[in-house]
């Protein structure tokens, strides 16, 4: 048995999504087969250029697709409040929490966050909130937030969250990517009218790896990045694959998380274990009060 594939995905038409981070990567290979499949598909970038390449590609691939470029730069509350402010209170079915930067030197968002935790978690996290009412209006909704198997090497430094006083690259990106999954399952219990399940890639080529020895000015570091997703790496279209599982497929369970069966390192999606720590009690509490503090974005319940 092969296992699922994109081919799988069910008829989308009438369904609205948004996917952040679809220029290049796992979320372009996300976005296009949701329009493939019939939805209106938002490409929500920070670069205008590479997210019109993007939204160009997609166009000759997918010809009558449904598509809006969508300025959205998840390292700048104000620019996260402008993007929900111009989508409006449409209904939502599909909102997929893609983009992401991976082990970069220390570096601050624009309010002052460590970079990492900043970009991956709190714009997500604030951006979430910020489009609920449209995500309620939908019949079925489902969020799907990326994580990656590094969260489970992941801890929280509540102490330190953004790094002030000891900085570690690999340490930030752990973090980052367990409150992706902490998120996530959190947000299903706190907002149950809608489904919330994370997704992670496995190994996939994208060009996260190489970005942040780029960044470092590390270019041998850079090169073996690019060797190693050569030879090693499932194809970004392969690591895409669990994302549009989770916000796709019957039967998603709320909460879970869905990877690679192999090894979660490479192969088709399925629901997969997820780090104990994520599970420890409190600590879901803990990050959300922790997140609305920073971002200033609060989750009110449903109207009755």
């Amino acid at each position: 048995m092969s296992g699922w594939t994109a081919a799988d995905i069910p008829d989308l038409q009438g369904r609205r999504a948004i996917v952040t981070g679809a220029n290049s990567g796992i979320g372009y290979h996300t976005a296009l087969q949701l329009a493939r499949h019939g939805a209106a598909v938002v490409l929500a970038c920070r670069s205008a250029e590479r997210g019109q390449a993007a939204f160009d590609r997609i166009r000759a691939a997918a010809p009558g697709a449904d598509l809006t470029l969508g300025s959205l730069d998840l390292a700048d509350l104000a620019s996260v409040r402008a993007f929900a402010a111009r989508y409006g209170d449409a209904p939502l079915d599909i909102l997929v929490n893609n983009a992401g930067v991976m082990a970069l030197p220390r570096r601050t968002t624009a309010d002052g966050f460590e970079m990492q935790f900043g970009t991956n978690h709190l714009g997500h996290f604030a951006l979430t909130g910020l489009l609920l009412p449209a995500l309620r209006a939908a019949a079925s909704a489902r969020v799907v937030t990326v994580t990656s198997g590094v969260a489970w090497s992941g801890r929280f430094r509540f102490d330190d969250l953004q790094g002030e006083r000891r900085y570690s690259k690999w340490g930030a990106y752990g973090q980052a990517k367990l409150a992706n999954l902490v998120f996530a399952r959190e947000l299903d219990r706190r907002v149950p009218e809608i489904t919330s399940a994370a997704a992670h890639p496995g190994y996939a080529a994208t060009n996260l790896q190489e970005a942040g020895p780029k960044m470092a000015g590390n270019s041998v570091m850079a090169k073996a990045m690019v060797l190693s997703n050569a030879v090693v790496a499932q194809p970004a279209a392969a690591g895409a694959l669990p994302s549009l599982y989770a916000a796709t497929a019957p039967g998603v369970e709320g909460g879970a998380c869905y990877g690679p069966r192999l090894l979660q390192f490479r192969g088709s999606p399925a629901k997969v274990v997820t780090p104990p720590q994520a599970a420890k009690a409190g600590l879901g509490d803990r990050l959300w009060q922790v997140s609305e503090t920073l971002t200033g974005v609060t989750y009110t319940p449903a109207p009755a």
